[in-house]
């Protein structure tokens, strides 16, 4: 059990201690990761991003990812009577929507380049992992030295799928009952859009200042 946001992040960031000064970036799953993602960051002298994907639903079904989309990547996951058109239409009606939340979070700022770069990805905790792992997938293909999923807790199916996924997971509480991430918080208060971007200002201020 973890007090808050801020708790988790310092235990994980002690935890990743030895990537400290390393080239890499942090990528904070907005909202919830980016508390988290701020810490470590800090801490381990690195620039942090928000990671902005989302899934494509199935046309008779919505809530039923068959892919998912960043604003420069997709995955597909090929289905009978999904057409070629349709994911078409979706994939640019997704990333219209990320490419506003990243102006909101990030402003006029490129996206770090992630290759031959350790990447650092930060959520507040994994219920299914199944988005993660479309995000895993993307960033794989930027070809980055090394990637390391940093939660405070996760479900045993989730690790199990991720372990094979990427390099390092660091995920302290792998509980046997789980019922959601909230449940390992005293306090799991929603994290709202200005927040998200006070981090983000906080931690450019200090990286100048460094």
């Amino acid at each position: 059990m973890f007090a808050d946001r801020i708790e988790a992040g310092l235990y994980l960031a002690d935890k990743l201690k030895k990537y400290k000064n390393k080239p890499g970036v942090v990528l904070a799953v907005p909202r919830g990761g980016v508390p988290l993602g701020y810490i470590i960051a800090r801490e381990l002298n690195m620039p942090m991003e928000v990671i902005l994907t989302k899934k494509i639903g199935h046309p008779t079904n919505p809530e039923y990812a068959i892919g998912a989309v960043s604003m420069t990547e997709k995955i597909i996951v090929p289905h009978a009577g999904v057409s070629e058109e349709y994911i078409e239409k979706e994939t640019e009606k997704i990333r219209k929507k990320l490419r506003e939340n990243y102006l909101k979070f990030m402003r006029d700022k490129k996206p770090a380049e992630l290759a031959e770069k350790i990447v650092i990805l930060v959520d507040d905790g994994i219920a299914t992992g199944n988005t993660l792992i479309s995000t895993i997938s993307m960033l794989r293909k930027l070809n980055p030295a090394k990637i390391v999923v940093a939660v405070p807790v996760a479900p045993k199916s989730a690790v199990a799928k991720l372990s094979k996924m990427v390099d390092e997971l660091v995920i302290p509480l792998i509980p046997e009952d789980f019922h959601g991430v909230g449940a390992f918080y005293e306090d799991f208060e929603q994290v709202s859009d200005e927040e998200v971007i006070g981090y983000l200002d906080k931690l450019n201020n200090n990286l100048m200042n460094t």
